[in-house]
């Protein structure tokens, strides 16, 4: 009976308390390590997601806005615009749409500061930084034997007697916000303009193009001589007393993503069309990955030609 198996006894007297303590801390440290390599992965996902946004945003968007944009003045027999031309693809008068007593100023080109009739949608500068957004305006005949459609997906017969106006413009895509920075986005008004300047369907709240951008900026490309172009705000424009032909335009907006990032902080200025903008304080402000993108569209259907004639010698 005093035979007894010491391995058998060993083996069932289990782990110590130091063993235990050494199990403990050994699977703290194994499973933090695993959720530092979640959260990473977390968060690299989140700005690849994030960045994906606003590279489609820009890519597909912005390239459907260049071309819409393009179609300015299209139709027109006159191809040198400035304010005052019938028709004219760049619209900053009343003028522009063959009716000068047009009462709701605030839908054509305008810049930040400017003064201007405001209907129900007109242009109010909403933006999300510290500097107010500006619109812009166009207009175009669809003189092609094929159909068309304007940027609110209307429409527009092949050789049709009515002109075409768009507007672009930031306006806010939720209703009842309260918070400093808001959800805004690129919106579209389209409407029809007859030769004698009636209008028609124009100045509602149109459709969003881009959501989620921050600030629309807009330049003036005008020939400032022979070979140098100028680019200037409307406002500005508008108060030189010999207005030169408006053949380009710059574009500059902020675009932000719709998935929030998991960081603490995110930029706070991006520098636009050569001017910073600071976005706006808000302490409920969720953090998301943003970026600021200019393009320049030539205006190809207002196209200025400077022919010099030089006397050919005989020889």
């Amino acid at each position: 009976m005093r035979n007894i198996n010491h391995s058998v006894l060993n083996s069932e007297l289990g782990f110590t308390l130091i063993e235990l303590m050494i199990s403990l801390v050994l699977g703290l440290l194994i499973s933090a390590a695993v959720m530092q390599v979640y959260l990473i992965s977390t968060r690299t996902v989140t700005v690849q997601q994030s960045a994906s946004e606003v590279q489609d945003s820009t890519i597909f968007a912005m390239q459907a806005l260049e071309k819409n944009i393009r179609l300015a003045n299209l139709g027109n027999d006159i191809t040198n615009i400035t304010s005052i031309t019938p028709h004219g693809g760049i619209v900053l008068t009343g003028n522009n749409i063959n009716n000068a007593s047009y009462k709701n100023t605030g839908d054509f080109t305008i810049s930040a500061g400017q003064s201007v009739v405001k209907g129900a949608n007109s242009w109010t500068g909403i933006s999300n930084t510290d500097k107010a957004s500006d619109q812009l305006t166009i207009q175009y005949k669809n003189i092609t034997n094929s159909v068309m459609y304007d940027c609110e997906g209307t429409e527009v017969a092949a050789g049709s007697s009515d002109w075409v106006v768009e507007r672009y413009f930031i306006r806010e895509t939720a209703t009842n916000q309260t918070a400093t920075v808001k959800e805004l986005g690129l919106a579209c008004d389209a409407g029809r303009v007859t030769d004698a300047g009636v209008v028609s369907g124009f100045g509602g709240a149109g459709e969003v193009l881009i959501p989620a951008v921050d600030q629309f900026k807009v330049l003036l490309g005008v020939r400032s001589d022979v070979t140098n172009v100028t680019y200037l705000p409307a406002q500005t424009y508008l108060t030189l007393t010999d207005k030169p032909d408006i053949t380009t335009l710059k574009l500059g907006v902020i675009i932000r993503s719709n998935t929030p990032l998991l960081e603490s902080t995110d930029s706070n200025e991006f520098t636009l069309l050569d001017a910073k903008n600071t976005l706006k304080t808000d302490t409920t402000r969720r953090k998301y990955y943003r970026r600021a993108y200019e393009t320049t569209v030539l205006l190809r259907n207002a196209r200025v030609m400077s022919v010099v004639a030089s006397p050919i010698s005989s020889s």
